[in-house]
């Protein structure tokens, strides 16, 4: 990152917020056709709670087809996520995992640059607190920071990364993570039953190799002007799966339903619940049954907002493609072959221009279920690796 590019080099957003500006700088600014309402639109039904406790229940009695599975089923199907309730996670831990989370960016400055993603000050590494990379000198930037860490395996883990403060840190987040995998393998146990798939299918993905996990602490400061700004622009994920610790107390999560217009919906705040959604791998292993959600942060000018989300992945070269027992004539291949390494790099370079990754290995109705993929042509005059 050259020292004649400090366009890459964001401001940080809470201090931004800290010092009173009356309006958000124009880096931060979007379009007038992108910009978030300040009411979302009324849900056509409510997001699905499903408690995991009986969904593993019904499993563990051979009945993969009670209320608990088709209710999983139609929320997955309608939304792309479900709110997790029955999880075991106790409340009170909850509770300590956000104040850990808040007390973290509640740190002078100077302790918080500690663990900069950015190395010796100007170059840009995944890891660490900051902003997200910035790729281009017109790119408009988000308003939140975030702190992101990879947690497993511990092979992986960058230790000089991770806070010493708050004293419980270090200590909550493995716990957490923990807890987190296992929410996940229950769920996406279910995912392989739903689909007629044995049992371990996705869940044995997740114990190959160096499959990760990776944490994303989020700080959405008070915004002036919230209308005209995103806490975190519309996305969808890479991960297989998904489980997010939202705000008990503010609100700002909305998501689109798939097929429905790009309409933008209010995630509501469940106590104690964990917002459970599926990945784009999980869309391309299920040749499309599963929706990874499309989703996105706003802001308000009255409080600021936090966030945990936890991103289960696969092997880094691990190859992703819709599974074979997935795929026939009657539901042609719809996607391409990647790598979750590959694919990593297109969501880092999509995300930044506001677009989606999945679009790189959509199949075209013109390849005619040929593997063909958007990812082996030119994209704006550069190649997605």
């Amino acid at each position: 990152m050259a020292d004649d590019q400090p366009w890459k080099i964001p401001p940080i957003v809470q201090e931004l917020a800290a010092a009173g500006v009356l309006e958000p700088p124009s880096r931060y600014v979007i379009g007038e056709q992108d910009r978030p309402a300040l009411a979302a639109a009324s849900m056509p039904e409510p997001i699905p709670i499903v408690d995991l406790s009986r969904l593993s229940a019904a499993a563990a009695d051979g009945h993969g087809a009670d209320d608990e599975a088709a209710k999983l089923l139609s929320a997955l199907q309608n939304w792309g996520l479900f709110l997790a309730v029955g999880h075991g996670v106790e409340p009170g831990f909850l509770a300590e995992v956000m104040e850990v989370t808040r007390g973290f960016f509640k740190l002078q400055p100077e302790e918080k640059r500690k663990y900069s993603n950015l190395v010796n000050g100007k170059e840009f590494r995944f890891e660490g607190y900051g902003d997200d990379m910035v790729l281009s000198e017109d790119q408009i930037l988000d308003w939140g920071d975030r702190l992101y860490l990879i947690v497993e395996p511990e092979s992986q883990v960058a230790h000089g990364l991770w806070p010493a403060q708050p004293p419980r840190f270090s200590s909550v987040l493995p716990e957490y993570a923990a807890r987190c995998r296992g929410i996940a393998g229950v769920v996406l146990a279910s995912l392989a039953r739903l689909l007629g798939l044995q049992e371990r299918r996705f869940v044995g993905m997740m114990d190959q190799g160096l499959a990760m996990t990776h944490a994303r602490f989020n700080y959405y400061p008070r915004c002036p002007q919230p209308d005209r700004v995103f806490g975190l622009k519309p996305h969808s994920d890479a991960s297989v799966i998904t489980v997010v610790l939202v705000d008990d107390a503010v609100g700002g999560l909305q998501v689109q339903k798939p097929n429905d217009g790009g309409v933008w919906y209010d995630v509501p705040i469940v106590p104690n619940a964990l917002l459970v959604n599926v990945g784009d791998a999980i869309e391309i292993m299920s040749n499309g049954f599963f929706t990874s959600p499309v989703h996105r942060a706003v802001t308000n000018a009255e409080r600021d907002r936090v966030s945990l989300a936890m991103f289960y992945t696969l092997d880094p070269e691990k190859e992703i493609e819709p599974l074979p027992e997935l795929v026939d004539d009657k539901r042609p291949r719809r996607y391409g072959k990647t790598t979750t390494k590959q694919y990593l790099a297109a969501l880092y370079e999509r995300f930044a221009r506001g677009a989606r990754a999945i679009d790189t290995v959509k199949i075209s109705a013109a390849a005619d279920g040929c593997d063909q993929t958007r990812s082996n042509r030119e994209d704006d005059g550069q190649m997605i690796e």
